[in-house]
């Protein structure tokens, strides 16, 4: 962002004069003539973005400007830029100033080149790779960005800003971090020596408006059936697990589907980097703990879960499993905690079976398979698969039930599918949410809540 300290801006005319040789050559002059006026001002920026800097930090007690609210520095950070440019005769407009300004502000308290693009609402995710590349989603697709940092130890800066706000760290000895930022945006950063170009820091934001699914049916996401059934899902108490890809949604489905819990239930949430956003008044956040520089003190999810079946809660919703943790969360949803939720990888409901039972099998490897399956059918009841599509949106494209078991192989049923038809003038893909002509197999229990004939109606029967 900083650029090289160069001659004073007025002085770069002599300086030219002075070195120009003797009878230029008069095909040259026009070729200069049309490049010089842009990379001149660039220049001069850069110059008078340096010296302000120099000038800045001779001028603040850092102490005092960390106390100060973020609106109150900036004022009188601008304050003394347009002081320092009248002295050192720095040739910015008040725009310039103002952007300036807003950059050293960014860099001295918050996560400097970073900053302009947190404030985007538009964009999803933010992909820094290395100094000089830095990416962003807007809608689904990937765009390169003008934003640089000045070099590999400023985003490193960066990067151990955030790791640390939250009492982690990422150095050569501890390269990886998975961290959060205050608004509960979910980072992973991993560091040189295993980033070979550069610290990569990777930021998934969460959009400031909350998502519901009736967001979700005017986005095109789920139709208004299938939204229907996953509200009479959440508000049945079934267990859910929500499956899907990297950047899929997952996430997202679960704070929407959350929203359908009774304000009276006491929920206790379980994360790496606590990223879900509930409305309940009764919510309980549980984080995991990395080692120590001694390795010692790791708090994981297992241990996590293992704890909340001691603080009486209703839910135990847990962010993302994806290790010997699944074993735990199976037999919290086997005794007495209906209506837990969590998230997982996979690519097919299908796959999401197999994946929990190879997970339970890091824990448990000599419990034989068919009675890790029947805890599994036992436990689960729905499986939300969400995908992202080629079109850049988000959409669920199944909804199964675990039926039961025939011998030794879990029998599920599809209540709601995807199917694609094609792709629209505006590049959209065009399809349709099926719902299967079936008998929903948690009928009883909607009927046990008064939803049977609100789920029916949902199946379309």
């Amino acid at each position: 962002m900083f650029g090289r300290r160069a001659p004073h801006p007025t002085a770069v005319g002599e300086t030219a004069k002075s070195r120009q040789a003797p009878g230029p050559t008069p095909a040259a002059a026009p070729a200069v003539a049309r490049a010089a006026p842009a990379d001149r001002r660039s220049d001069q920026l850069k110059s008078s973005l340096a010296r302000l800097q120099a000038a800045l930090y001779e001028r603040i007690d850092a102490a005092a400007a960390a106390k100060l609210p973020r609106e109150e520095l900036l004022r009188q950070i601008q304050e003394l830029i347009g002081e320092i440019a009248l002295e050192e005769r720095l040739s910015l407009s008040s725009r310039e100033q103002e952007q300036i300004g807003l950059s050293l502000v960014d860099d001295m308290v918050g996560l400097g080149p970073l900053e302009p693009l947190l404030r985007d609402e538009t964009i999803t995710d933010i992909m820094v790779n290395g100094p000089f590349q830095v990416y962003v989603e807007r809608r689904g697709k990937l765009e390169l960005t003008e934003v640089r940092f000045r070099d590999a130890a400023h985003v490193m800066n960066v990067a151990q800003r955030i790791a640390t706000r939250i009492g982690r760290r990422v150095d050569e000895s501890s390269p990886i971090c998975d961290a959060r930022l205050e608004d509960g945006s979910r980072v992973n950063i991993i560091a040189p020596p295993l980033a070979i170009d550069g610290c990569a820091i990777s930021i998934r934001k969460f959009s400031k408006k909350s998502i519901t699914l009736d967001t979700m049916v005017r986005q095109q996401n789920v139709s208004e059936p299938l939204a229907k059934l996953l509200k009479i899902a959440a508000a049945c108490r079934l267990n859910v697990v929500i499956s899907g890809g990297t950047g899929s949604g997952k996430t997202t489905m679960l704070n929407a589907m959350s929203q359908l819990i009774d304000h009276g239930e006491r929920i206790v949430t379980i994360e790496d980097a606590a990223e879900l956003q509930l409305q309940q008044p009764h919510v309980v956040r549980l984080e995991t703990r990395p080692p120590n520089l001694e390795g010692q003190g790791e708090i994981t999810m297992r241990d996590l879960v293992k704890n909340a079946l001691r603080m009486r809660p209703d839910r135990i919703i847990c962010g993302e499993v994806r290790g010997a943790e699944a074993l735990d969360m199976l037999q919290a949803m086997n005794t007495g905690h209906d209506g837990s939720m969590c998230t997982l990888h996979a690519n097919t409901p299908r796959e999401a079976v197999t994946r929990i039972e190879n997970m339970v099998m890091m824990a448990a490897s000599t419990l034989p398979t068919k009675a890790i399956r029947q805890q599994i059918v036992g436990a689960v009841n729905l499986i939300v698969q969400v995908a992202r599509m080629r079109d850049g949106v988000r959409r669920v494209t199944h909804v199964t039930e675990l039926v039961g078991m025939e011998g030794d192989v879990v029998t599920t049923q599809d209540l709601f599918t995807y199917e694609y038809q094609g792709e629209g003038r505006d590049g959209l893909l065009v399809g349709t949410f099926n719902a299967h002509p079936v008998r929903p197999h948690f009928l009883k229990r909607a009927a046990y809540y008064g939803l049977d004939r609100a789920l029916m109606a949902a199946m379309g029967a």
